[in-house]
């Protein structure tokens, strides 16, 4: 299994994962250009693409949807909630089960709490290996932590860093958003978390959605470094997700 994240960030979140001879696609809140090019430095096709995975349908997550799905027609999978939202789409699926299956992966859904008509993340698994992918949300619930343990590879949001954002220029009513439940994942909920859930298998760490205002690479990396090494943990990579540039191929 490989991914690579080709942006992301408050401007637009985009992630690529093949498993042999399939190819799905995470959320397209870039524009169908710059995903299509991603894809060609890849040496992927756009016309190859199995499936698109939507989270929730925030223009950060769906910016490109509509032309991507134009041009490619894609089968996009969704909640019944998001498809309003979504009317434009002729080729899709109703996620209606905890459990789906794209060809040769499976997926697990997780809810995720957004305020958003309607939020998940993913698992998903295939030969052997799995990748948890979740961003947007103002925690996890517990009834998914048996599911979200000992996985190889974590896409987790690491947004903002508490004491960046009260200190910063954002009006009240937003930092309460965003520190909310209905929020998103602070670096040091993200490391917490993080903490908790990896385990012997768990090779790469993938830090995504840093706000480009409330927090920086560094602070989110040490943040994460120096939970792991209080818990005596440690993890081959760590990688932080950009806004304007593609992570490299992970091969897991």
């Amino acid at each position: 299994m490989k991914f690579e994240v080709m942006s992301s960030g408050s401007k637009g979140n985009t992630t690529y994962i093949e498993c042999g001879t399939t190819r799905i696609i995470i959320d397209m809140g870039n524009s169908c250009k710059y995903v299509v090019d991603k894809l060609k430095g890849l040496g992927i096709d756009a016309k190859d693409i199995d499936a698109i995975l939507v989270t929730h349908t925030h223009v950060d997550h769906i910016k490109g949807l509509k032309v991507f799905c134009k041009k490619y027609n894609t089968k996009v999978y969704v909640t019944s909630e998001m498809l309003k939202d979504l009317d434009y789409i002729s080729n899709y699926c109703v996620i209606s089960n905890d459990v789906f299956q794209i060809k040769n992966l499976f997926v697990q859904v997780i809810k995720t709490s957004h305020d958003a008509d309607d939020s998940v993340g993913y698992v998903v698994n295939g030969d052997g290996k799995s990748i948890v992918y979740i961003t947007d949300t103002g925690y996890i619930n517990k009834k998914y932590f048996d599911i979200l343990s000992n996985r190889d590879t974590y896409i987790l949001e690491s947004n903002h860093d508490v004491e960046m954002l009260n200190n910063g220029s954002y009006p009240f009513r937003l930092r309460q958003r965003i520190l909310g439940d209905k929020g998103h994942l602070s670096n040091y909920d993200s490391s917490r978390y993080l903490s908790t859930f990896i385990g012997n298998k768990t090779k790469c760490i993938v830090l995504a959605h840093l706000s480009e205002e409330n927090n920086t690479e560094e602070i989110a990396y040490n943040t994460l470094v120096e939970r792991l090494n209080g818990s005596n943990l440690r993890v081959d990579k760590i990688i932080i997700a950009k806004q304007d540039e593609e992570t490299e191929l992970v091969s897991i």
